[in-house]
């Protein structure tokens, strides 16, 4: 695996005031040489003058490739004739070598275009820029319908926020680095939607233990953060960040699970008055029969606790039946 290092690049003012130095010499060369052959004084002296007036400005020429800018969040990575010499980071006006590379190809850039639409093989055909953005980036990644732990149906999304680390990997050790990080988001988020249960009803135990992707938000970020950092790696790209932006059952078992969930939404209520119902009727029986007002048998109680229980659990408004004789 190739491993970042540092390349010096000089000023490219410096530079500047030499070429602008050497080109106002080579005007002097063409004017004094241009002078010497239409007087016809030495041909011999004022031929190889202008000679040398041409080349410098091709030396000039060439030496005006040089220079490149970095701007704040960028870095330049100097390849000369297929050898990596470094990476330039410091932000500012430079110069280097002219003939570093400006353009990285893809190795496999034929075979590649035959499957991309037209304008997708046109950037590849272009190739990747040597200067690399190190600042942080979004990826937001599209809808996916995965299968969950337990075989449900879900469309799940997330965003990731990333940034290139080493600039070296990046460009040399994955074909097109921007590529491969939205195809390794989308592989990691297939892989943590398969581990984990949609919710505590999906899953096979009864546990509220177990890990989901509906409850458990932080510990399900955190796993993919950490599958997409081991996947990114050899990209030489850190993650910042990963969350899930969408979550929810396929189209097609929504409506069953919405059902689900709303039977067990009524069976908790259920419980909970039937709880609340058998106290408050311990309650009154203990209350009646420690006051002595009521004698009441075992019968009597039984008959009392299942009306009540009748008033308290029922769903429509109790109708109380006056009785004027006895009990019996």
């Amino acid at each position: 695996m190739t491993v970042e290092k540092k390349a010096a690049a000089p000023s490219g003012w410096l530079m500047l005031c030499l070429l602008v130095l050497a080109s106002v010499a080579d005007v002097a060369l063409y004017l004094w040489s241009a002078a010497g052959l239409s007087l016809g004084v030495d041909d011999a002296v004022y031929g190889p003058m202008l000679l040398g007036a041409i080349v410098l400005t091709v030396v000039i020429a060439v030496l005006c490739g040089g220079f490149f800018t970095i701007q704040p969040g960028q870095a330049r990575v100097c390849v000369l004739f297929g050898n990596y010499v470094g990476t330039v980071r410091t932000e500012g006006f430079h110069w280097a070598n002219p003939f570093y590379s400006r353009k990285l190809g893809s190795s496999d850039e034929a075979s590649v275009v035959e499957d991309l639409d037209d304008a997708k093989a046109a950037l590849l055909s272009k190739g990747l820029s040597t200067k690399v953005s190190v600042r942080a980036r979004t990826l937001n990644g599209e809808r996916l319908k995965v299968n969950d732990k337990v075989g449900n149906p879900i469309e799940i999304a997330d965003v990731v926020v990333w940034h290139v680390e080493d600039t070296a990997k990046a460009l040399f050790d994955v074909d097109d680095y921007p590529s491969y990080v939205a195809m390794q988001a989308e592989t990691a988020l297939r892989h943590v939607a398969s581990i984990y249960p949609y919710d505590h009803t999906g899953d096979s135990s009864d546990s509220s233990d177990v890990i989901t992707l509906r409850s458990n938000v932080e510990e399900v970020s955190a796993a993919l953060r950490e599958e997409l950092s081991c996947r990114l790696e050899p990209a030489g790209v850190v993650v910042d960040d990963a969350r899930l932006t969408h979550l929810a059952y396929a189209s097609e078992i929504a409506q069953a699970m919405l059902r689900r969930q709303q039977a067990e939404a009524v069976i908790a209520a259920r419980r909970k008055i039937v709880e609340g119902a058998v106290g408050m009727v311990e309650m009154a029986v203990n209350e009646l029969a420690r006051g002595g007002a009521v004698d009441l048998d075992d019968e009597r109680r039984a008959a009392m606790a299942s009306n009540l229980m009748v008033v308290l659990c029922g769903d429509s408004e109790a109708h109380p039946v006056i009785n004027t004789g006895s009990l019996y």
